[in-house]
């Protein structure tokens, strides 16, 4: 523990406090403790999580970090959000972990010990300031933080106070591996998180459930939005409304992609306009209070049904990622459900007379990227993954994925017939691999031309 108080974080603009108001702030507090049973919602699991890394790294200090701070402007900070491996081994996943470090200490020659350092509820006697001073940390300002004690029942973690951790000792020492800076730890990590467990796959289908419900959301708001000149982001609040209210917020920035938008891959301005004779791409998903996020997209005509060209393209689309959601089963390759998808795309492009053949990979032009990736506490997760285990590795049963093959059809692409440009499909659902196949996660929200006309015109009518 070090002997001097860290300075506090006051802002330029914040009153100076006398002695006389330091004093009084630090007495008549009633006790308000956290209630007894008070437990993160994955307690039951996180030990054998932090078992399984343990295995992985016997007699090596093990050092997970939940991060930092990052400035947004002048003296405030983004919103903050724990590291999804700390969060994974601890089930911590508040905005109050800010700073606050997971260790596995070596115990005996094969297993470890989990520290959490963390920084305690601030005194609010003995001259302490932080709890109504600090910006930063202080509770009036940011909110209560447990106890030593209350941590260690919220977790099941013995907990230390993070200045005993030491500054610079421990996190950098060549004695511990930091997955901050550790490539072989952060790719442990990753691998390791490649298949759910039944509550992890629980808590996705929670993130899918409310993400179906923030598309519902999104339909219904379609006639105000269609008459605001910035249609896109009245979709981005609407779906943003849902997400904060049924979970810690989007799992990733919305994608509200109208008309010729919906080429741009990522495109996440959201500052255009409805056009009802266009199409409107929606990407987007709903981040659980346990931090997993739903992937979900659709592309929903604006004005409620498909123009003729616009189906062609959407049951191209379709075709494609129901090629790929058949290719999906354990022991299948990662790639197989991405190449089964491209072959319909590059068959299809053929039959209109876009390219000569459905041969070779000219068919990207037109699609460009993957055609899915791994979802969980990172909407792209286990990315760090060695690639024999993931994009070069097959599937296993308890994984989950998205199935998302897309067509993009650049306005300016002097490639395509002129009725073609312009026009961006995606149709992008999330599953769990079972001993079966697959079974799909998202199956509330239509994917079929006539199920999509039906759904809107149900949500619109209501």
């Amino acid at each position: 523990m070090t002997d001097r108080p860290a300075p506090l974080n006051i802002g330029s603009h914040d009153l100076p406090v006398s002695p006389e108001l330091s004093r009084f702030m630090a007495g008549d507090w009633a006790p308000s403790p956290l209630a007894a049973s008070e437990r993160v919602t994955a307690f039951d699991v996180t030990p054998a999580r932090r078992a399984r890394l343990s295995a992985r790294f016997p007699g090596e200090r093990l050092i997970v970090p939940a991060g930092e701070l990052r400035v947004r402007t002048n003296d405030c900070d983004h919103r903050f959000r724990p590291h999804s491996a700390y969060a994974w081994l601890t089930g911590l996943t508040g905005e109050d972990q800010v700073g606050h470090v997971l260790v596995l200490e070596p115990s005996g020659p094969h297993g470890h010990e989990a520290v959490l350092y963390l920084r305690p509820r601030s005194p609010r006697a003995d001259g302490g300031e932080e709890f109504f001073r600090d910006r930063r940390y202080g509770e009036f300002w940011v909110g209560r933080r447990p106890d030593l004690a209350e941590a260690e029942r919220l977790t099941g973690i013995r907990c230390a106070h993070l200045d005993s951790l030491g500054a610079p000792g421990l996190l950098g020492s060549p004695a511990g591996r930091n997955a901050a800076t550790d490539s072989e730890l952060a790719t442990a990590l990753s691998e390791l998180r490649l298949v759910k467990d039944a509550w992890e796959v629980a808590q996705l289908q929670l993130a899918v459930d409310h993400t179906t419900a923030g598309f519902e959301d999104v339909v219904r708001a379609l006639p105000r939005a269609l008459a605001h000149p910035r249609g896109e982001r009245w979709i981005e609040g609407v779906f943003g409304l849902r997400a904060r209210a049924e979970g810690n917020g989007t799992g990733y920035e919305t994608i509200a992609a109208s008309g010729a938008h919906a080429c741009v891959l990522h495109w996440i301005r959201n500052d255009g306009a409805l056009n009802r004779d266009e199409l409107l791409l929606l990407d987007a998903g709903v981040e659980t209070d346990s931090l997993y996020t739903a992937d979900v997209t659709r592309t929903l005509p604006l004005s409620g049904r498909f123009s003729p060209v616009q189906r062609q393209v959407y049951e191209l689309v379709l075709a494609a990622q129901e090629a790929g959601i058949a290719a999906l089963r354990p022991g299948a390759s990662f790639r197989d459900f991405h190449r089964a998808g491209m072959r319909v795309i590059a068959e299809g492009l053929a039959e209109w007379g876009v390219l000569k053949d459905a041969e070779g990979d000219l068919h990207r032009r037109y699609t460009l990227c993957s055609s899915g990736h791994m979802l969980g506490l990172d909407v792209h997760d286990c990315a760090k993954a060695r690639a024999e285990t993931y994009l070069d590795g097959v599937l296993e049963e308890g994984q989950v994925l998205t199935v998302e093959p897309g067509l993009y059809l650049q306005p300016d692409d002097l490639t395509l017939p002129a009725e073609l440009r312009g026009i961006g499909v995606r149709i992008e659902d999330d599953l769990v691999i079972t001993a079966e196949g697959a079974r799909l996660m998202s199956g509330a929200l239509p994917r079929t031309v006539a199920g999509v006309e039906e759904w809107m015109g149900s949500l619109l009518e209501g």
